[in-house]
């Protein structure tokens, strides 16, 4: 019964009987947007970010096949070698120990790998340790920058030349830049490690939300083809319309694919303790969450706001308002000559409610073709 529900709801918001009113109240949605990538930004100031090892730099031991995985035997063992050093103590599954310090010397790591197995009950053989060299992680860091901005780059350039329409690119960048801004935030919230892992589900999710957000905008697109050759909806209606119409696919994209995530994620950090699960899943967690709320509620808006400022779309949805008696045409300066003025002959559009649609009435009319 809920599917069948679930089912018809779907249906519903298709065809314009049922429609929330996400572009109309854009104002909404941008500020949310604007709350949480200030709070974002200001954890990113205060706190920052966990950079791990193969970031900063440093030596890093694993003890593996302990009997307990309690942290401060490790702590002791570091400090018994350098007192000021303090070391970054993770489990690893449920038999390792992963023990992490700044650059030490080959004597110092004789002895700490000495103190660890001692601390542990286990032999030197089951403690390896390794050095990762700062410039490693610098040229890392150095290169995932290098490709975000090609990706951006060709991001932009792909979607002005599909779309054959800028404002469609900028739309999708300023998402995606909110996606990523709340991303990191979290990590700087949570202050778990930010390692290459985590770097590339950062682009991974980049890759989902401009996924969602062009299906989205195809719709747009389709719905808004010929909008000035009629006078019963404006650009704004039928760019909600767009909205809802793909609202279920959105929903249903996003929880198969939120689910199994969510799943890596629990077994990577409560089962399986610190790694690479963990760090990419995270990311992948947090970000197709936001990722689906920025193609719903914050995509098509920015669109909407950002064509809103062509004459032609403005003199368009004034002339549709007149007609229903809500507004006075545009006047004057804003005026555009190419828009289709409302005729003698025109038939005036009926009221549309806030949030609601006509149905299907309010589907946009495609011009038949001849009669073959």
């Amino acid at each position: 019964m809920a599917a069948t529900g679930f089912a018809q709801w779907g249906n519903d918001l298709y065809t314009g009987r049922t429609s929330y009113d996400i572009v109309g109240r854009r104002r909404t949605w941008y500020a949310v947007a604007l709350v949480i990538v200030a709070l974002s930004a200001v954890l990113l100031l205060v706190k920052g970010l966990n950079p791990g090892i193969e970031f900063r730099g440093g030596s890093q031991f694993t003890v593996s096949g302990v009997q307990t995985t309690d942290q401060q035997p490790a702590i002791d063992a570091v400090g018994e070698v350098s007192a000021a050093e303090v070391p970054r103590v993770t489990t690893v599954g449920g038999d390792s120990i992963r023990v992490q310090t700044a650059e030490l010397d080959s004597e110092e790591v004789v002895e700490v790998r000495e103190s660890l197995a001692a601390a542990y009950g286990v032999s030197e053989d089951d403690v390896t340790s390794a050095f990762i060299g700062p410039s490693w992680g610098a040229d890392v860091s150095s290169k995932a920058i290098t490709g975000l901005v090609v990706f951006l780059a060709l991001v932009a350039v792909v979607m002005t030349l599909y779309f054959r329409a800028w404002r469609m690119a900028a739309a999708a960048l300023l998402a995606l830049g909110h996606d990523l801004v709340i991303t990191v935030g979290i990590y700087a919230l949570i202050g778990w490690e930010v390692t290459p892992a985590t770097v590339i589900g950062f682009l991974t999710i980049l890759g989902y939300s401009l996924y969602d957000t062009v299906v989205v905008f195809d719709k747009v697109r389709e719905n808004t083809t010929g909008v000035f050759t009629q006078h019963r909806s404006t650009y704004p209606e039928q760019a909600n319309l767009a909205v809802n119409q793909t609202l279920v696919r959105s929903i249903n994209t996003s929880v198969v694919a939120v689910l199994p995530v969510a799943a890596i994620l629990f077994v990577g950090a409560f089962l399986l303790g610190a790694g690479t699960l963990r760090d990419i899943a995270l990311a992948l967690f947090v970000g197709m969450i936001v990722g689906t709320f920025s193609s719903v509620f914050l995509a098509t808006p920015l669109l909407v706001s950002l064509r809103n400022r062509e004459g032609r779309i403005a003199q368009h949805t004034a002339e549709v308002l007149e007609a229903r008696g809500e507004a006075p045409a545009p006047t004057g300066a804003g005026d555009d000559p190419q828009a289709q003025p409302v005729g003698a002959g025109a038939a005036p559009s009926a009221k549309v409610v806030p949030g609601q649609h006509l149905g299907t009435a309010a589907q946009p009319r495609r011009r038949r073709g001849p009669k073959r």
